[in-house]
């Protein structure tokens, strides 16, 4: 395509100066009316956002005071936690053992990663996936700069994560734990999704799609992690160098409630205008939908025979990403089962949460089951994800080329239905078996415990299926059912909520194994007859309605 240009009103005779200056202004021209149609967008996605993540602070707090209500409980947690480096590698340090401090410790790192993921998400959005899509191009010929674009996306990133600080700060000043610590972990937070938001704005420029531009900068995030947790594996102090190398590290470390460390704030600031700079720089040397890194040319002759090949083709680097990342947390998972009842010691509170996700068949098994419980309700984000690639494979125009062959609809859609449902089956079987590497003994139970969440993933699945078939536009909304499903099964027990709430999720109807009474193939075979029909009424609400344009 060509370069884009701008056009805006003649800039009258004067100095040269002046005419820099006013050449810059034309760079900007039409960012306001971005910013208003951006927010616009996102004015579901981003509150959502922005409350769900701001407000599971004040709910960890309200956790942690229920169950450790006394000085002595909390710094004993304090100790032993600091005394495991698997626990240290997931969640980083505790620096103090106030309430604060015990949320700083577990959220610090969980909350920078969300705020990561949410600003990389709205960058790509608004960058990359609107040239992809045509509509830059389309409003890019009115009145809008070269660097509007970029800036009115980097804004709403920005924006979102300056009300994520304050609903963070808020939150935490209203469960009791307010004062200097809150800000400083609100900062750190927003701090850490504000650079990343930069790095996905120079990944924009590199890719030529917005599919490349997520996963280049959420490896870019995962990469972070993982250097966190090497650094927080070796030392439990935050000193180690991978720390230091890490923003996800930098957020640990500035310690909120624990002697605050203001000046890291300014790592973040430098980085954000740097990565910032780079972006600018690169938005100005290419042109409309062109890239810096250019997409691989295929074989002289296609290889790709069928709707399958294709669907694989789509697909496969998400579901490796998916998987390496099951193989890391089971394994880690597994290494913390033997400690279970070292870590929760006479907590008596924390003992009947964990029992509640995992049954009452002994401390061990029950920690077992409540982490296949959570392996199983992260994998159904990713069947979610897997299912809905067929609405944005519709929506972009590359469904109806494929379709206008020899390829049927069903037989289409088949292709990414087994990618996605059979892609959640070899999750939790790469879950299971490090979950039981991790543990080091027990595999036949351990991985069957994994296999067992399957029902219930692939009913979540079958959601997305009816509702992708029926109703396209309303296709998104097999997100929040998995995300009410994750909310109930990661905090449900720990808030106490009655059992009739509970039961919404599929998950809680399976058996909790390993352990527990044995297994009950009842809930198991009416989940997964459910699913069947799920996706039977999906598949065949797609073959009667029209393709979108």
């Amino acid at each position: 395509m060509s370069t884009v240009t701008t056009t805006t009103a003649p800039v009258g005779a004067g100095s040269r100066s002046g005419h820099r200056s006013g050449a810059g202004t034309r760079r900007f021209a039409g960012t306001g009316t971005l910013l208003r149609l951006a927010l616009r967008r996102d004015r579901i996605m981003l509150p959502v956002w922005v409350l769900a993540l701001g407000g599971s602070f004040s709910s960890v707090a309200g956790s942690i005071a229920s169950l450790y209500d006394t000085a002595a409980r909390r710094a004993d947690l304090a100790a032993s936690m600091n005394a495991n480096s698997s626990v240290r590698a997931m969640y980083g340090p505790v620096f103090d053992d106030s309430l604060g401090g015990l949320v700083s410790w577990r959220m610090a790192s969980l909350g920078a990663v969300l705020a990561a993921v949410m600003s990389l998400i709205v960058v790509v959005r608004h960058t990359r996936e609107e040239e992809e899509t045509g509509r830059q191009e389309m409003l890019s010929a009115a009145m809008v700069g070269r660097r509007a674009p970029l800036t009115a996306a980097l804004l709403t990133a920005l924006i979102a994560d300056a009300a994520l600080a304050l609903v963070i700060a808020a939150g935490l000043a209203g469960s009791g734990a307010g004062g200097a610590g809150a800000v400083a972990l609100a900062l750190a937070v927003a701090g850490t999704g504000a650079l990343f938001a930069c790095t996905a704005a120079i990944a924009a420029q590199l890719t030529e799609s917005a599919r490349l531009a997520k996963g280049l900068t959420a490896a870019v995030i995962g990469a972070a992690f993982v250097l966190k947790a090497a650094g927080d594996s070796a030392a439990d102090d935050g000193s180690s160098t991978p720390a230091w190398l890490s923003p996800i590290g930098w957020a640990e470390n500035v310690r909120a409630y624990g002697d605050e460390r203001w000046w890291v704030l300014l790592l973040f600031a430098a980085a954000v205008a740097a990565q910032a700079a780079l972006a600018y720089v690169l938005a100005g040397r290419r042109d409309l939908g062109m890239s810096f890194l250019a997409t691989r040319p295929g074989p002289a002759r296609g290889r790709i025979r069928t709707a399958w090949g294709l669907a694989l083709r789509l697909q496969r680097g998400a579901l490796t990403g998916w998987a390496l990342c099951f193989a890391v947390v089971g394994t880690a998972f597994g290494g913390l089962a033997d400690g279970a009842a070292g870590l929760v010691g006479d907590n008596e509170r924390t003992r009947e949460i964990i029992e509640r996700m995992g049954g009452q068949s002994g401390l061990t098994d029950a920690f077992l089951a409540a982490m296949v419980s959570m392996l199983g309700m992260v994998a159904s984000l990713y069947i979610v994800a897997s299912v809905l690639r067929l609405h944005g494979e519709e929506t972009a125009g590359r469904a109806e080329p494929v379709l206008a062959g020899g390829v049927g609809r069903t037989g289409w859609a088949a292709g990414h239905l087994v990618i996605a449902f059979g892609g959640a089956a070899l999750l939790m079987t790469v879950g299971g078996l490090g979950l039981a590497a991790g543990y080091g003994h027990g595999l036949p139970a351990v991985l069957g415990a994994a296999l067992v969440q399957l029902p219930a993933v692939w009913l979540l699945g079958g959601v997305a299926v009816l509702l992708y078939g029926a109703v396209p536009k309303a296709a998104v909304a097999a997100w929040a059912v998995a995300g009410v499903c994750l909310a109930l099964g990661w905090l449900g027990p720990a808030l106490g909520l009655p059992q009739p709430v509970m039961d919404l999720s599929p998950f809680t109807h399976l058996p909790r194994l390993p352990g527990g009474a044995g297994m009950a193939w009842g809930p198991v075979l009416a989940l997964t007859a459910v699913a069947v029909a799920l996706v039977g009424a999906g598949a065949a609400a797609l073959r009667r309605r029209d393709v979108l344009n």
